[in-house]
């Protein structure tokens, strides 16, 4: 998926009410791929904007109306919707036009940050109430707030680890967390150095992180060092393969070769890791922090297991 504060200027479309709508991005919001900004999983995700958590999923189309207005028109057809976002992709002009019939509701507002507007329209703002509605009307999309670390600042960290692995792999040196006679170490790196990435997420400096002390092995056996959430959370995702989570709590990519690049969530942690590497953890009461597990003899298997109870992408 696009990063979501990336925009690609399209044309303009006709929605419900003969708005026409000058559309600037679209997202896919399905329980293979979805923003992990607004919720731990599809379901959560669906629930921030009202919508039922259909196994087929929607696409977002975001855009300005003729006054400037910000609009998110949810759409059934995403088939559409994900061609449209893979000719944006690579370069490529794509009139994104959905059918009216395809078209599930229009919502005031935008549910993620967009970086830029429509040309010839007045300043995005959001829409003025509908008198209809007598004041019931559901009330503008806004995006999370990411100024202070929370649940959203750390699902988009998560986030930029997954789309940049190799930038953020390179800082952790396996000589640093593993030595001889040693399967897994696990170390924290501070969040903080370096220039800002997205979402407020900075870049690895050139020192990831002090190591901690040594940790036990990957299904969460504890040693003094380790700290306790990320023991925590190894023991929560290994939970979700004897019971299985809702649908995209736990997501998977295309990596290399073989391998996949896995993003999980749940309460107030995030993970990344590639199945045939090591895992990142951020955590809501360690602002800023990125917590990296080395690979051990029970990781990989837990990875695998992870793997396996993710819905693919289309």
């Amino acid at each position: 998926m696009r990063d979501e504060e990336d925009a690609v200027a399209g044309t303009d479309d006709t929605v419900a009410d003969d708005d026409a709508l000058f559309v600037l991005t679209a997202v896919l919001l399905t329980p293979a791929q979805f923003p992990s900004v607004l919720g731990d999983d599809y379901v959560a995700a669906c629930r921030t904007l009202a919508l039922e958590p259909y196994e087929e999923g929607y696409g977002l189309v975001l855009g300005q109306d003729g006054n400037g207005a910000r609009w998110t028109v949810v759409v059934e057809d995403v088939s559409l919707v994900a061609v449209a976002i893979a000719a944006w992709d690579c370069g490529m002009d794509y009139d994104l036009s959905p059918d009216d019939r395809s078209v599930v509701c229009a919502l005031p507002g935008w549910p993620l940050a967009v970086a830029v507007a429509a040309p010839g329209v007045p300043a995005p703002h959001d829409p003025l109430p509908d008198p209809e509605a007598e004041g019931v009307g559901p009330a503008p999309l806004t995006p999370p707030d990411t100024d202070a670390w929370g649940p959203a600042q750390r699902r988009l960290g998560a986030d930029e680890i997954a789309a940049r692995w190799a930038t953020w792999r390179e800082q952790i040196a396996d000589s640093e967390f593993t030595r001889p006679g040693e399967t897994v170490r696990e170390e924290a790196a501070t969040v903080g150095a370096g220039s800002a990435g997205p979402g407020g997420v900075r870049e690895p400096a050139s020192d990831a992180g002090a190591a901690a002390e040594d940790s036990g092995a990957s299904s969460g056996n504890a040693q003094s060092g380790q700290h306790p959430g990320v023991r925590r959370v190894l023991e929560e995702a290994r939970a979700y393969t004897q019971c299985p989570p809702p649908p995209g709590r736990v997501r998977s990519a295309f990596a290399s070769d073989d391998a996949r690049t896995l993003r999980a969530d749940g309460p107030g942690w995030s993970l990344v890791a590639r199945t045939d590497d090591i895992a990142f953890i951020l955590l809501d009461e360690t602002p800023g922090e990125i917590h990296t597990v080395g690979r051990g003899p029970e990781l990989p298997g837990l990875l695998k297991a992870l793997d396996e109870l993710t819905v693919r992408p289309a």
